[in-house]
C-alpha cells in the first residue's frame, strides 16, 4: 500500500516520537542503575586485609602473619605467578574473561544446556568476575537469586577495575583448603615455593582447588585432589592449552599429603619490624634468606649439640654498611624448653674476654707498647682488685702478641690501667654503643674482664671497626628505612686496628675446625654463663652467643670451646666466602723485640700497681715425685710419655733431662717428655728468674 505525502509524515513524526520516549526511558533506566550502583556499591573494601609480610633485600618471603581470624591470605602479583598456570585458569574457569564486561551470557546458556541435558550440573556460567563478587560477598544459599545478585556485582566490579584488578584480587581471595586463601599462600603450603614456576601438574592442582577446596585438600584427601587435577589436565589438553603427549606425564605425579609451614625466618627480626611499624603491610630487611636459613641450622644443631636449656645467637653483618644480613636471635624461636622467643642478640649479658682487644688498641694507639713487647704475667694488686687468668696459672713474661692471643688477664689489666678504663668507655661511646654499667658505678678495671653489660649486637657492632679500620658501621636491619648516620669519629686509629688484627688473625682456631684466614676473639663470662666469640674479614662481622636464657651457668662453657667453633661453621656456611682485609696503612709495621726502642721492649706496671703484690714461689716439680718408680712399659719396647707437671715459677721453663735440654712448652706447667730408654734419670726445672727443682726418679 502507498501511503501519501501526508500519512509519510505522520509516521515519521510517531516514530520520532518514540525513539524519543525510548531513549528518555533509557536514559533513564541507565540514570537509575547509575544511582543504584552508587547508593549500593560491591563491598570491595570488605575484603581488603591481607597477611603481613617480611620480606628479605630482594623481596624473598622471610615471614607472613596470619590475619586475625587465622587464615593466611598473601597478596596476588600477577607479574610473580607462572604465566601457564595463568592460561590454564582463564581457560578452565572463564575462556572470555578478557573480552566479557562481567557476565558471560553465551557461558550461561551453555550451563543451562548442559543441566537440562544432563540432568545435572556438568559446568558453571559464572564468570571470575562472578566468583569475585561471591568472594567478597559470600552467601550461604544457592539459589537464582544469589547468582543474579552475583551477576550484578560482576557488572559493578568491572566498572570500577581493570581485567588485570579483577584477576589479582581473586588469585588473592580465591579459598585452597583449610585457613588457606590465595595461590601464594596455597602454593607455599602445598608446594613450599611462590607460585612463580610451577609445573604442569602443581598448575592444575591450584586450578581444581577452589572449586571444592575443603573436598579436595590434599592433606586430607589425595585422592580426590589428584582426580580433580587429572580432570583439568584432560580439559586443558582437549582444549589446545597443553599438548596432549604432556598429560600423561603430568598424571604420573602423585599429589604430595603433607601441608608444609610458611616461611618463618627470622623471626624475631620480624617481630621487631613489626613492633616499630605496626600498620605497615610489607616489611622489607636487609636479612639474606639464604645466609639466614643456613645460619639458623647452624644455631640449631649446635645448641642440641651443647646441651638441654642452652641457646645460641648468631648475628652476621656487612661491616662497611652495618646491614645485618642473618640473625639468629635462638636457636629455635618455637623451643619453648630454651626460650626461644627471647632475642638473645639483643639481651645484655657479660661480655668477658672480648674487650680486650680494645684495650690493647689504645695502648697501641698510645705507643705504649708493640707486638713484641714485653709484658709481665704474675699476680698483681691493683688497690684492692687482684685479677687471677681463667686458668689460674700465671705465664710470667710473655710478649704483648701472647698476651693477646692467650687472653691473659693480668696483661689486660694492666694496660687497661694505664690506659684508663673511662677512656675505654668513651671510645665504645664514640662507636656508638653505651655499655650497662652497676647503677651508681663509674668505670673500673673491671670492665676490661667483663665486668659491663653489653649484647651481642652491640659487640658485632664495634668489631665493624676492627674490619673497617677503626670506622664503625651502626648495625640496623630495615631496607626500607634510612641507614642511621654512622658515627663521626673513628674508635682507634687505623695503625692501631691493624695490630689487633695481625694479632687476632694468628689465634689458632678450635680444634677441628680450618684456618679460614679470619681474626676472631673469644670469651667467657664469670660463673660460665655465657660464652662468646667474634670473628671478622675484610667484609664481615659474625658474632656468637652461647649461654642459658635463664641466666644459668653451663659447667665447661668456654668461648672456646663452645662459642669459637659455632663461628668458623657460621664463616664456611654463609656462603659470602673470606674477604681479604685491608692493607696495612702508612706506619703499621711488626718490629722483632731486638728492633724495637728501648723504651717499647718491656712495659712498665704502673705507679698504681702496689708493690705488695705476692711473688710467686720457686717451682717445685709435683708429678712425678722425688724417687718415684715410674712404669711406661719401656722394657716391653713401648714408648709412653712421661707426665711432668710443676707448681710456682715464672715462665718461661726450661727443662733438663740427664743434664740435657728438653725441648717441652716453655710456658705451660705441664708437659709430656718421651724418654730414650730405661734406667734412672735426673729432671730439673728453670724458671725466669733462674730458680731451679730437680726430681731423681727411675723409669721402667
Amino acid at each position: 500500500m502507498r501511503l501519501n505525502r501526508p500519512a509519510l509524515v505522520r509516521l515519521a513524526r510517531r516514530s520520532a516520537l518514540a525513539v524519543a520516549v525510548l531513549a528518555v526511558v533509557a536514559g533513564a533506566g541507565l540514570w537509575l542503575l547509575d544511582r543504584l550502583d552508587r547508593a549500593f556499591p560491591p563491598p570491595l573494601d570488605s575484603a581488603a586485609a591481607i597477611s603481613t609480610e617480611v620480606v628479605d633485600r630482594n623481596g624473598v618471603l622471610l615471614r607472613a602473619y596470619a590475619l586475625e581470624d587465622g587464615r593466611w591470605r598473601l597478596g596476588a602479583d600477577l607479574d610473580r605467578i607462572d604465566r601457564a598456570f595463568l592460561a590454564m585458569l582463564v581457560a578452565y574457569e572463564d575462556q572470555r574473561f578478557w573480552s566479557h564486561r562481567g557476565v558471560d551470557p553465551l557461558a550461561l546458556l551453555r550451563a543451562a544446556g548442559q543441566f537440562l541435558a544432563n540432568g545435572r550440573i556438568v559446568s558453571g556460567g559464572s564468570t571470575l568476575s562472578m566468583q569475585l563478587a561471591r568472594l567478597i560477598e559470600p552467601r550461604a544459599e544457592r539459589s537464582l537469586g544469589a547468582k543474579l545478585r552475583q551477576m550484578a556485582r560482576a557488572l559493578q566490579i568491572e566498572r570500577r577495575l581493570s581485567k588485570r584488578e579483577i584477576l589479582t584480587r581473586y588469585l588473592t581471595l580465591a579459598p585452597y583448603g583449610g585457613n588457606l586463601e590465595g595461590v601464594r599462600a596455597a602454593s607455599l603450603a602445598w608446594f613450599g615455593k611462590e607460585p612463580a614456576r610451577l609445573s604442569l601438574p602443581q598448575a592444575a592442582l591450584l586450578v581444581a582447588l577452589p572449586q571444592s577446596p575443603e573436598a579436595r585438600r590434599p592433606d586430607r584427601h589425595p585422592d580426590a585432589a589428584r582426580a580433580a587435577r587429572d580432570r583439568v589436565l584432560a580439559r586443558m589438553a582437549g582444549a589446545g592449552v597443553i599438548v596432549d603427549s604432556e598429560v600423561a606425564r603430568a598424571a604420573a605425579e602423585p599429589v604430595s599429603p603433607v601441608r608444609r609451614p610458611l616461611p618463618g625466618f627470622a623471626a624475631h627480626v620480624a617481630d621487631a619490624a613489626l613492633r616499630e611499624e605496626p600498620a605497615a603491610q610489607r616489611h622489607q630487611l636487609t636479612i639474606d634468606r639464604g645466609v639466614q636459613e643456613r645460619l639458623e641450622r647452624v644455631a640449631k644443631k649446635a645448641a642440641a649439640r651443647i646441651g638441654p636449656k642452652v641457646s645460641v645467637a648468631i648475628v652476621l653483618a656487612r661491616a662497611d654498611t652495618g646491614a645485618i644480613l642473618a640473625k639468629a636471635g635462638s636457636a629455635d624461636y618455637f623451643d619453648a624448653a630454651r626460650a626461644g622467643w627471647i632475642d638473645m642478640a639483643r639481651v645484655v649479658r657479660s661480655p668477658g674476654s672480648t674487650l680486650k682487644p680494645f684495650i690493647y688498641g689504645l695502648a697501641f694507639e698510645d705507643g705504649l707498647v708493640m707486638q713484641e713487647t714485653t709484658i709481665e704475667d704474675r699476680p698483681a694488686n691493683f688497690a684492692g682488685y687482684r685479677p687471677k687468668n681463667f686458668d689460674m696459672e700465671y705465664q710470667g713474661d710473655v710478649s704483648v702478641r701472647q698476651a693477646l692471643q692467650l687472653s691473659l688477664n693480668v696483661p689486660a689489666v694492666r694496660l687497661l690501667d694505664t690506659v684508663g678504663p673511662v677512656r675505654l668507655v668513651a671510645r665504645m661511646k664514640r662507636g656508638g654503643v653505651t655499655p650497662t654499667l652497676p647503677e651508681g658505678e663509674r668505670p673500673g678495671l673491671a670492665i676490661g674482664l667483663g665486668g659491663v653489660g653489653l649484647s651481642l649486637e652491640e659487640l658485632v657492632q664495634l668489631y665493624t671497626g676492627l674490619s673497617q679500620r677503626g670506622r664503625v658501621a651502626r648495625l640496623h636491619s630495615r631496607a626500607d628505612a634510612a641507614a642511621p648516620k654512622p658515627p663521626d669519629a673513628p674508635i682507634l686509629s687505623p695503625q692501631a686496628v691493624w695490630q689487633i688484627t695481625d694479632i687476632l688473625s694468628g689465634v689458632a682456631p678450635p680444634q677441628g675446625a680450618p684456618r679460614l684466614g679470619i681474626a676472631y676473639k673469644t670469651g667467657t663470662s664469670y660463673g660460665y654463663r655465657d660464652a662468646w666469640s667474634v670473628g671478622y674479614d675484610g667484609r664481615h662481622v659474625i658474632g656468637v652467643w652461647v649461654g642459658r636464657p635463664d641466666g644459668g651457668a653451663v659447667p665447661g662453657l668456654t668461648g672456646y670451646l663452645a662459642a669459637a667453633p659455632i663461628l668458623f661453621e657460621a664463616f664456611a656456611k654463609s656462603g659470602l666466602g673470606i674477604a681479604p682485609r685491608p692493607r696495612p696503612p702508612a706506619g703499621a709495621v711488626r718490629l722483632a723485640r731486638a728492633e724495637l726502642p728501648f723504651a717499647q721492649r718491656r712495659f712498665a706496671p704502673s705507679a698504681r700497681e702496689s708493690a705488695d703484690a705476692p711473688v710467686e714461689p720457686a717451682p717445685e716439680i709435683v708429678y712425678p715425685p722425688q724417687g718415684a718408680r715410674v712404669d711406661l712399659g719401656l722394657r716391653a719396647g713401648a714408648t709412653m710419655p712421661l707426665a711432668l707437671k710443676i707448681n710456682g715459677g715464672r715462665a718461661p721453663f726450661r727443662w733438663l733431662a740427664n743434664g740435657r735440654p728438653v725441648r717441652l712448652s716453655a710456658r705451660r706447667r705441664t708437659a709430656a717428655w718421651t724418654p730414650d730408654g730405661a734406667g734412672a734419670s735426673t729432671l730439673t726445672v728453670i724458671d725466669a728468674a733462674g730458680r731451679a727443682a730437680s726430681v731423681n726418679v727411675f723409669l721402667e
